[in-house]
């Protein structure tokens, strides 16, 4: 075996998986089939869930500090939702997706992970113990475990045959990366009367420290194939079509064409073969969903991984992968399309549309539908389905950042161990025989016992019996 995990694609995604692997201590190959990283910003920000997960595993503040990552409001459909300062720990921030490669990729070097790069994928096969992936340059390898993180037109998915039904793209927009003049700092979405329409967001600053932002454009007329290249002459057509002279292009970094395909694999898992990010779902790029999607897909899968490799996981535990991860790409998909909807994407004018999009703004205005819309959009409205969610309200949730006196949850999960709260010192006996994975803290704290998984997820909670718990998630004792 040339490895125990083997990641096609040095995406977010994959770079995810290889520190939740990294931590695990488990061997792992991480490939693309680039000859070097992208320098294009893709993705524009981090939601309160992926923040919180990049917390718990001591990357957050390092990754902050490189450049400026502002915090900002989200939105729905381009009806703004705004700051609700004890809602969410950490509010959504603004940090591209060039950023966080180059940020893992020198977090996984420093740590003698480094990705190969040139290895096209061509060939893939699997057996009870193994899968072999054979690379356009010659090179086999051989792996216990293979994932795809090789994006929306994965290779490995190809060659799997796997379906991915779904709806194909019918129109185009318009994504670029742009340094502006007389830019509102207020601005977000803006339609005009004969439905063109334009996005801004901020995307931190150029390495001379001059803001940068993602400028979308859409509406009639808009759409062309995705081949067609996107001249600085459209941008400015379509600044002017919606602003007037108000904004001004000062440059034009890169730009491509988006559709609105959305599908989904029907299968997360194919044996010893995963499937996880863009290589899983795709959709519209509205609400900074699709990379953070992808890297939930990671921290939900690398922990069970390094379990199967380790040789404690329960037999089910790698397929909870897929059923825990489907519904929630799934659900993505259904509140990308709604939006896409709402916004009026087509630039159609549709009175329908408008009378539902005019109707659902003053419902956005109401505080139960944004702290709604918010937890939707930022992944923390996530429930797993796993049992006792029908008698507890955290089982199946992010695990609460409490305050347990010497550290917080989230600096305890750094470890990429479950964790056990016992404030009352009850479960000592029965914990023990799990303690190689299982840390057990909390004693004397202002809390609840509960169990949270590596992930950060709580998977019991209460005063009953653990130790089912205990052997579901992390499998027989020592």
């Amino acid at each position: 075996m040339d490895t125990d995990v083997l990641i096609v694609g040095a995406g977010p995604t994959g770079m995810t998986l290889a520190n939740e692997l990294l931590i695990a201590g488990i061997s792992t190959t991480l490939v693309d089939k680039l000859p070097q990283r992208s320098d294009l910003s893709k993705a524009g920000g981090v939601q309160s869930r992926t923040l919180e997960a990049l917390d718990q595993r001591g990357l957050l503040e390092p990754l902050l500090a490189t450049g400026d990552h502002p915090a900002t409001t989200g939105h729905f459909a381009g009806i703004p939702l705004p700051r609700h300062s004890n809602r969410h720990r950490l509010p959504w921030r603004s940090v591209p997706q060039v950023a966080i490669e180059a940020f893992f990729e020198q977090h996984l070097a420093a740590h003698g992970l480094h990705a190969h790069r040139d290895h096209e994928l061509v060939g893939l096969t699997q057996d009870d113990n193994k899968v072999t992936a054979a690379f356009a340059n010659g090179t086999t390898l051989r792996s216990r475990y293979l994932v795809a993180a090789d994006g929306a037109h994965s290779t490995v998915r190809s060659l799997l045959r796997a379906e991915f039904p779904g709806q194909p793209g019918t129109l185009t927009i318009v994504a670029a990366d742009v340094r502006l003049s007389g830019v509102d700092p207020a601005t977000s979405h803006t339609w005009n009367e004969d439905g063109h329409w334009a996005a801004l967001f901020p995307l931190g600053t150029d390495p001379q420290g001059r803001k940068l932002r993602r400028l979308v454009l859409g509406g009639p007329g808009q759409s062309l194939p995705r081949e067609v290249p996107v001249t600085e002459d459209e941008i400015r057509r379509g600044l002017r079509t919606v602003f007037g002279t108000r904004l001004q292009l000062r440059e034009l970094r890169y730009a491509r064409r988006i559709t609105n395909a959305s599908r989904q694999v029907e299968q997360y898992r194919h044996g010893r073969v995963f499937l996880a990010g863009d290589a899983a779902h795709v959709h519209l790029p509205l609400g900074a969903q699709g990379m953070n999607t992808g890297m939930q897909d990671a921290l939900n899968l690398g922990w069970k991984l390094g379990a199967a490799v380790r040789g404690w996981a329960p037999d089910n535990l790698l397929d909870t992968y897929h059923a825990e991860r489907h519904p929630a790409g799934a659900a993505v998909l259904r509140n990308v399309r709604a939006q896409s909807l709402l916004m009026d994407w087509a630039g159609t004018r549709d009175p329908e549309v408008l009378a539902a999009r005019e109707l659902f703004t003053t419902m956005a205005q109401l505080p139960d539908v944004q702290h709604h819309l918010a937890d939707l959009m930022s992944g923390m409205a996530i429930r797993y389905p796993m049992p006792g969610t029908e008698t507890h309200p955290l089982v199946g949730r992010p695990a609460p950042d409490l305050d347990l006196g010497p550290a917080r949850v989230h600096e305890l999960l750094r470890s990429g161990h479950g964790i056990l709260l016992d404030p009352a010192d009850a479960f000592a006996r029965a914990a023990g025989p799990w303690s190689d994975r299982v840390d057990r803290a909390g004693q004397g704290a202002d809390t609840e016992p509960m169990l949270i998984r590596p992930d950060g997820y709580v998977c019991w909670a209460g005063a009953d019996d653990v130790e089912p718990a205990l052997h579901r998630w992390f499998g027989e004792p020592r």
